[in-house]
């Protein structure tokens, strides 16, 4: 089957570069052309998905993907009917998906931050502390921060995801939710076959997470390193190189040598919060930051009653925004501006925090 499909892509493609200047449509040629194989039975969306592949071909070589990798990879990629059952469960994935409530922070706490992720991220640290500490003096990025990322996303790299990359970003991008993003990340995978890296490798999470970071396609060509002086960038099975490229992507989310992420704070009941409650209204996950207060100093933070219950130590002058994620009363933490570079790589408050307690209890 894959070599009749094959014959199929190169006919379709020869009608379509032939016929398109006359002004027929590029997807009913496309159609058309694997209608006649009666190739229903490989595409479920009826020619759809792979008229789709046709057209995405163009504006891959128009990004510089190479005709090599393009005739190699789209011939053998087939719409995936569970991926798309995946990105609609999420909130917000569909139309008819309601709104969910946030749930408390402290459940996801004891998962997040449970005395085995503790304890591997321990022998983690310790089995990396060579790498670890070149990479902490290059950047100014924690050794435990990197740890506590590692754990999060795959568990030290217990589990980084069996989905194919290409056929998942294929079928996001073609089901049309969010096509302009997974869209660049099926090209930014492409570019990394075209780098070397084989199709086997490029396994991850169905939305195309890939590695022990797991990062998109796109976040690799970015900020991928070396971290053992090997030439290679391997996010998918060397630690080493995993971790300065996590670092990496820390520094260019801004994180700032020598700060903490937060503090654990104790807030007295008379703090009137809608004095101290934000002002501005975040461009990217406005929610998530909607839950901070705005920014003061940990001096101005005291005068007000709110003092640090734990920790590093920290200078008066940080500046720090004040999150107290299950509300009044409950366990609060004041935040730093490293904090947001943890935001960056994830958005969510749950997931920066759990990196930032995991850290502190690896390192502690």
């Amino acid at each position: 089957m894959p070599s009749l499909k094959r014959t199929i892509w190169a006919m379709a493609a020869v009608v379509a570069g032939v016929l398109m200047p006359s002004g027929v449509p590029e997807h009913s040629l496309i159609a058309s052309a694997f209608a006649q194989e009666g190739t229903e039975a490989i595409d479920p969306t009826g020619g759809g998905f792979n008229a789709y592949l046709l057209g995405f071909r163009t504006r891959a070589l128009m990004q510089g993907v190479s005709v090599a990798t393009l005739d190699t990879v789209l011939p053998t990629l087939s719409f995936n009917a569970r991926v798309v059952e995946l990105d609609q469960a999420q909130p917000g994935g569909s139309a008819t998906s309601a709104p969910s409530a946030t749930p408390s922070f402290a459940p996801y706490r004891a998962k997040h931050v449970g005395a085995d992720l503790i304890t591997r991220g321990r022998s983690a640290y310790l089995a990396q502390r060579g790498n670890l500490q070149r990479i902490e003096q290059d950047t100014g990025v924690p050794e435990s921060v990197m740890v506590a990322i590692w754990g999060q996303e795959t568990n030290y790299g217990g589990y980084t995801g069996d989905f194919d990359l290409a056929r998942s970003l294929a079928t996001l991008a073609y089901e049309g939710r969010r096509r302009d993003l997974f869209e660049q990340e099926l090209i930014a995978t492409l570019k990394l076959i075209d780098r070397g890296i084989p199709r086997y490798r490029l396994k991850g999470s169905w939305a195309g997470a890939t590695g022990y970071p797991q990062f998109l396609p796109s976040v690799y060509l970015r900020v991928a390193r070396d971290g053992d002086g090997d030439g290679k960038a391997d996010i998918w099975t060397n630690p080493a190189d995993a971790l300065a490229s996590i670092a990496n992507y820390l520094v260019n989310a801004g994180w700032k040598r020598g700060e903490p992420w937060g503090v654990p704070a104790i807030v007295p009941a008379s703090l009137d919060r809608s004095i101290v409650a934000t002002r501005m209204a975040s461009p990217r996950c406005p929610r998530v930051h909607a839950r901070h207060s705005r920014w003061l100093t940990v001096r101005e933070w005291r005068a007000r009653g709110v003092v640090q219950a734990g920790g590093s130590g920290v200078s008066d002058d940080a500046l720090a925004t004040l999150l107290e994620p299950d509300g009044p009363g409950t366990t609060a933490y004041l935040t730093f501006g490293n904090y947001r570079a943890i935001l960056d790589y994830n958005c969510s408050n749950f997931y920066a925090l759990s990196v930032g307690l995991l850290a502190d209890a690896v390192s502690g």
